[in-house]
C-alpha cells in the first residue's frame, strides 16, 4: 500500500490509472479508523480496482468552540487497519496542503443543509461539501463510499454531485454497529465508561420507534415523543433534534406513509452523538 501525501502526486497516481485502466473507489475519511469505515472500505473493493483512502481532519467542517484540536488522530495506525481491509493507496493531505494562506473558496448547498445537523453546525456541510470537491478533483475516483451514519452528508454529497456534474457514482454504506447497538463513531472513544452506557438511550429509542411502526403507529409525534422520553431519562442527555423525514429531501413527516428516516442528535456529556433508521410501515 502507498502513502501518498502530497495532491500533485496523488493526482499523478489518479491520472495514470485512469489512463491505464483500474478503476479508482473512493473512501473519504477523517481518520481514527473504526470497523465502520473499515466496512466502507472493504465495500469499495466490491467497485475498485485502486482503493483510496483519505486520512484527513478537515479543519472547514468544525465551527468555534467544537472538537478540531482534540479530534482523535492515529495516522500509522490507520494505515495499518486501511490496509488490512483492502485499501492500495492511503492518502493523507496537510491542511497547508489542501488550504493554503489565502484560501477563500466554498462549496455550499442551498436547502438540504438547512435540517439537522447543518441547524446547529451552521459551517458544517460547507466544509463537507468543499473538501469532498477538492478531494474529488485530486482522486478523480469513479465511485466513492460514504456511510449511512452520516445520513444528511451522503445526500448532501449526492446532491453536489448531480448538480456540479461529477461523473462519480456515489455509494451509501450500511452502519455498523457495536454488539450492544451503538453506532461506531470515532467520538465514542470520547465517552467514559458511565456515558458509554448511556449513549445507548440513541439506538434504544430507534429500536423503539420501529417496534411502534411495525405495531402500526403512523403519527410522527407519537416517535418522536417517544424517543424524547426514552433519552430524557438521562440527566445528562442534551438532545439536540429528533426527527422524521423523507429520505431524499429531508423534509419533515407529519405521517409515515411509506418509507422514512428517522435521525438524532444527542449530546451525552459533552460528546454529540448521531444515530437514524429507516422506518417502513
Amino acid at each position: 500500500m502507498q502513502i501518498i501525501s502530497a495532491p500533485t502526486e496523488m493526482q499523478a497516481f489518479a491520472d495514470d490509472a485512469r489512463r491505464t485502466g483500474p478503476t479508482i473507489a473512493f473512501i473519504p475519511t477523517m481518520g481514527f479508523l473504526h470497523e465502520g469505515h473499515l466496512s466502507l472500505v472493504r465495500e469499495g473493493c466490491r467497485h475498485g480496482d485502486d482503493i483510496v483512502v483519505s486520512i484527513f481532519v478537515n479543519p472547514a467542517q468544525f465551527g468555534p468552540g467544537e472538537d478540531l484540536d482534540t479530534y482523535p488522530r492515529a495516522l500509522e495506525a490507520d494505515c495499518e487497519k486501511a490496509a488490512a481491509a483492502g485499501a492500495t493507496v492511503v492518502f493523507a493531505p496537510s491542511r497547508e496542503d489542501l488550504y493554503g494562506d489565502a484560501y477563500q473558496t466554498y462549496v455550499t448547498l442551498e436547502k438540504l443543509p438547512q435540517h439537522l445537523c447543518g441547524l446547529s453546525r451552521p459551517v458544517f456541510f460547507r466544509g463537507v461539501a468543499t473538501v469532498v470537491t477538492k478531494l474529488f478533483n485530486i482522486v478523480k475516483p469513479h465511485v466513492a463510499v460514504f456511510g449511512e451514519k452520516d445520513y444528511q452528508q451522503l445526500l448532501v454529497v449526492r446532491r453536489m454531485v448531480q448538480d456540479l456534474n461529477f461523473n462519480i457514482r456515489i455509494i451509501g454504506g450500511s452502519i455498523v454497529r457495536e454488539a450492544d447497538g451503538l453506532a461506531m463513531s470515532s467520538r465514542n472513544s470520547y465517552l467514559s465508561p458511565d456515558e458509554r452506557r448511556r449513549a445507548l438511550c440513541l439506538f434504544q429509542s430507534l429500536q423503539k420507534a420501529e417496534e411502534m411502526v411495525r405495531s402500526g403507529v403512523r403519527e410522527a409525534e407519537a416517535l418522536i415523543q417517544t424517543a424524547r422520553d426514552i433519552i430524557s431519562r438521562h440527566p445528562d442527555a442534551d438532545i439536540d433534534y429528533i426527527e422524521i423525514f423523507d429520505p431524499e429531501t429531508i423534509d419533515n413527516l407529519k405521517r409515515i406513509e411509506g418509507p422514512a428516516r428517522m435521525a438524532l442528535a444527542v449530546k451525552i456529556g459533552k460528546t454529540r452523538l448521531i444515530d437514524n433508521i429507516l422506518l417502513t410501515p
